[in-house]
């Protein structure tokens, strides 16, 4: 029996108003294919702060960042779980934004806006909401129902007998005239969304609507509207918007209006599929089909996932699959991390990243997949060329560097950068790959034994500050880069072993550089001084990002030249020391000798 399929009507407006200009950016998607049934239909609204000239910027992220992004996360992640992790990574951003670009942050200068977002899924609406716009829900009913026209401007929440109201406005007023928001997107670290679902039917009516709306329309007329032109629910929106204008509405406007026309038909799979995860898939075979794959041969296995090359049955496309280990089913830690790849993948578009694979059927069983690269890891590919010129380590720096830099944007750390995790293509091109460590900005990692200390990565590249049981940033990648650089030129680690015995802070200066240069490579000081800065065990003297370590690669940094130039006590203190204090050894030798004659 056929499923009927999920149909919703979409109505929008909106006008900068008096204002100069637009703060409020509004969106809709309604997806194709099996994303509709399992993601369902997005409509989102955002209202920038008016005391922010950057605050337009922040509505239109944070809306398009929502749809993009949650259409990315894991189909085996629960709408709640998509929406919050998304919501939550936005704040980040759009907090971090702030604190680049404002001198003293201020959040009425920021990047803040209030957010609400509708998500329409089988039988249900997922409402998100921050801030003061303000959902509305229509029951069909009341469309065919005697309203009498309200002389009033205003809704009235509190004596409503025809919108219910479904949001609460976090605004605190000092007094009718004064009043601020107290929650928003951007406006803090830690992010407070309300959450709200419920059960809807054919004939259900949602209305989204900013304050420039909402405070300047009736409710009568607003019930009126949609019922006079509930065949073109666009004209319906202007319409209210326009009235909201003529009654002297003094900000941006903006209103959406659903209509749903269709629910989705659940069946007891749909239902089951909801409250579980997807099954784990049984291990797999060389020629073996599995959900619409042909498995051509296992890469490898570990105790937390098998990965395999694969091709796709329908379009013959070669990729890379890779299931968890069975072991782990009970493991809540793990598997949201996980989930958490796929999400990480699909949000970066770098060509120094690794591509997921495609997304055009639903999945049966719970596995990633990216595209498949030919080439070999920087591992092999450092066999196979011991002793690299400068030029040709700088190149493949530089990409990798661009794809660190892409993660970053997104305020997420890779926590994972070392030679088996850099894949090099037969013409030269450099990819980052796995994305099994990554950190994204504003999401709470669940505690387990997994990820103990927040030590995810590789122990030989990870930075100091990971043995202390701190959080990783973007030093602790370029920290990462900075060894990878070294052992390319050198063939060791600029530490060895030393950086996984440290457990205390002042174990950080038993740590000591030996430079490049006395490994017998020549190359200039202010090369050696470079990766000297990029993998200093104190976080604070690192470079705070890939790129500011790459340019100091290529060009030469004045501080370095001037310490070439420096007494060989300022330039290495450690080894001047190390100098006097065996020529002290020596005469002190050499006087015992004079006595003893």
């Amino acid at each position: 029996m056929n499923k009927s399929v999920l149909e919703v009507s979409i109505g929008q407006a909106t006008d900068r108003g008096v204002k100069a200009v637009n703060q409020d950016f509004h969106a809709a998607h309604v997806p194709d294919c099996h994303l509709l049934k399992s993601k369902g239909v997005v409509v989102a609204l955002a209202d920038g702060i008016s005391s922010s000239n950057v605050s337009h910027e922040a509505s239109a992220t944070s809306v398009q960042s929502f749809i993009n992004d949650y259409f990315s996360t894991s189909e085996a992640w629960s709408v709640k779980t998509s929406g919050l992790r998304v919501l939550e990574a936005t704040n980040s951003w759009l907090h971090a934004q702030a604190r680049r670009n404002l001198r003293s942050y201020d959040p009425n200068l920021g990047y803040v806006c209030t957010f609400n977002a509708l998500v329409i899924k089988s039988r249900t609406i997922h409402i998100f909401h921050v801030g003061d716009s303000r959902v509305y829900h229509l029951h069909p009913k009341l469309i065919h129902a005697d309203s009498n026209h309200a002389d009033s401007n205003q809704f009235d929440q509190d004596h409503s007998d025809g919108l219910e109201l479904l949001t609460a406005d976090h605004r605190f007023y000092t007094s009718e005239e004064h009043s601020y928001l107290t929650r928003a997107l951007g406006m803090d670290t830690q992010l407070e969304v309300d959450y709200h679902a419920q059960t809807i039917d054919t004939g259900d009516i949602f209305i989204n609507a900013t304050d420039g709306i909402y405070e300047f329309v009736s409710e009568d007329f607003i019930v009126e509207t949609i019922e006079r032109y509930r065949h073109d629910l666009n004209f319906a929106a202007q319409t209210i918007l326009k009235q909201a204008q003529d009654n002297d509405s003094d900000d941006n406007l903006t209103i959406q209006i659903i209509r749903i026309d269709k629910v989705q038909d659940q069946t007891t799979e749909d239902v089951h599929q909801q409250v579980t995860e997807l099954p784990f898939p049984p291990n797999l075979k060389a020629r073996e089909e599995f959900d619409g794959y042909r498995i051509l041969r296992p890469l490898h296995t570990s105790p937390r996932s098998h990965v395999y090359l694969a091709q796709d049955i329908e379009s013959d496309t070669q990729v890379i699959l890779k299931t968890p280990s069975g072991e782990l089913r009970d493991n809540t830690a793990y598997l949201e991390r996980f989930l958490l790849e796929d999400w990480v993948a699909r949000r970066i578009d770098n060509p120094h990243v690794v591509r997921p694979g495609p997304s055009n059927r639903p999945k049966n069983y719970l596995y990633l997949t990216t595209e498949y690269i030919q080439g070999q890891t920087l591992d092999q590919w450092m066999r196979d060329h011991p002793e690299p010129d400068l030029e040709t380590v700088r190149n493949i720096l530089e990409q990798a560097a661009r794809g660190v830099q892409a993660f970053h944007r997104l305020e997420t750390l890779h926590q994972d950068l070392k030679p088996d995790n850099l894949m090099m293509e037969p013409d030269g091109t450099v990819r980052v790959l796995d994305f099994g460590s990554t950190r994204v900005a504003g999401i709470i990692e669940i505690e387990s034994p997994l990820e103990r200390q927040n030590l995810l990565g590789t122990a030989q590249y990870s930075a100091p500050e990971y043995f202390l049981g701190g959080l990783g940033s973007t030093e602790s990648d370029v920290y990462a880069l900075g060894v990878i650089t070294y052992e390319m030129l050198t063939g060791k680690l600029p530490y060895g072993s030393d950086v996984a015995r440290i457990r205390k802070a002042k174990d950080l200066n038993k740590l000591h550089y030996v430079p490049v240069r006395q490994h017998g490579r020549v190359i200039p000081i202010w090369v050696d001084e470079a990766i000297r800065k990029a993998v200093h065990p104190q976080r604070s003297k690192r470079y705070s990002e890939p790129s500011e370590f790459i340019y100091d690669l290529r060009n030469p940094n004045a501080d370095y030249l001037r310490k070439s130039r420096a007494p060989v006590a300022e330039r290495n203190p450690v080894v001047f020391w190390q100098g006097v204090s065996s020529a002290l050894f020596i005469v002190v030798l050499y006087l015992l000798y004079q006595q003893t004659k």
